[in-house]
């Protein structure tokens, strides 16, 4: 598989991913009318409404906020010539505009990007990274985190979680609603199966729509790996990079679930998190595809 096929089977598997939450959305209203009819039809507007406003004001404001939570400081081109020379580079290549640039003092080897779009993203390095690392492999780490930017994948991780939010608040109200005894409008009647199909639907809903979020940002690491190798055209460096990054044990200080999948490295314990609920794949399973890619080129 080279980085072209790559990209397009994970474009069309996110596409898929995000097509999944919209019908499990539909699959949750629908079960609430069959459950309690009409009366509860304005849950929904009111639960998307709360999603948007949460999650798109975190979205407009994802730089200053990430860089809040991390605790990563900006820094100027005159602070590390180097690293900004190697940016530029990645720049170029790709045909971007030059990213905000900031460290997170932390000995643990990892990186992020964020960012609402190209002209306001943000690219992040711990100094761990940048003392463990050779210059391709680098070159490799801030290809990856410009693919994230060049990708839109803070956009795509909104419209995601704004999706997932929107199924648990409506979920939540209405399983509480059962609970304290809501009643459906027509006094009961209707079909004992579709009730309780219903009643699964409302109660499952939430962990299905995390799977979903998860398995997107999932596609979106694999896409980003894709991505930097068509900006590099050397899938060497950043499979030596993640190499470097499988051997270390060490994590960061900062390693808040709500931050973990911008990371190049998941912080969170791997053992400890299901596949089915991790934000990135296996460390292994990349370095795999990107040494296919290397006997392909």
């Amino acid at each position: 598989m080279n980085f072209r096929t790559m990209q397009a089977a994970n474009r069309r598997k996110t596409f898929g991913l995000l097509m999944g939450m919209g019908i499990l959305m539909w699959c949750v209203v629908y079960a609430s009318l069959t459950y309690f009819g009409g009366s509860t039809a304005g849950i929904v507007p009111i639960a998307v409404g709360i999603a948007l406003i949460s999650v798109w004001g975190s979205y407009y404001g994802s730089d200053k906020l990430v860089l809040t939570m991390t605790g990563a400081k900006l820094i100027q081109e005159s602070d590390n010539p180097k690293l900004f020379g190697l940016i530029h580079e990645v720049i170029i290549a790709s045909g971007m505009p030059m990213p905000k640039v900031a460290i997170v003092v932390d000995s643990a080897p990892n990186a992020f990007a964020t960012g609402r779009n190209p002209e306001h993203a943000l690219i992040a390095f711990t100094t761990g990274i940048l003392d463990a690392m050779d210059r391709d492999q680098l070159q490799g780490v801030i290809a990856h985190e410009m693919a994230h930017v060049a990708n839109r994948d803070t956009l795509v991780s909104a419209v995601a979680a704004t999706t997932a939010g929107a199924i648990a608040i409506v979920s939540d109200m209405l399983t509480r609603m059962m609970f304290f005894g809501g009643r459906r409008d027509n006094n009961g009647n209707g079909n004992p199966i579709a009730l309780v199909f219903s009643l699964i639907i409302l109660i499952l809903a939430p962990i299905a729509a995390i799977m979903l979020k998860s398995a997107i940002s999932r596609k979106r690491e694999s896409l980003a790996d894709a991505t930097a190798v068509s900006f590099t055209r050397n899938p060497a460096g950043l499979r030596s990079a993640l190499e470097i990054l499988a051997s270390d044990s060490t994590v960061v200080q900062q390693r808040s679930t709500a931050v973990a999948h911008i990371w190049i490295e998941s912080p969170l314990d791997s053992k400890s998190v299901s596949k089915l609920f991790s934000t990135h794949p296996p460390i292994q399973e990349r370095i795999a595809v990107l040494k296919s890619m290397e006997s392909l080129s």
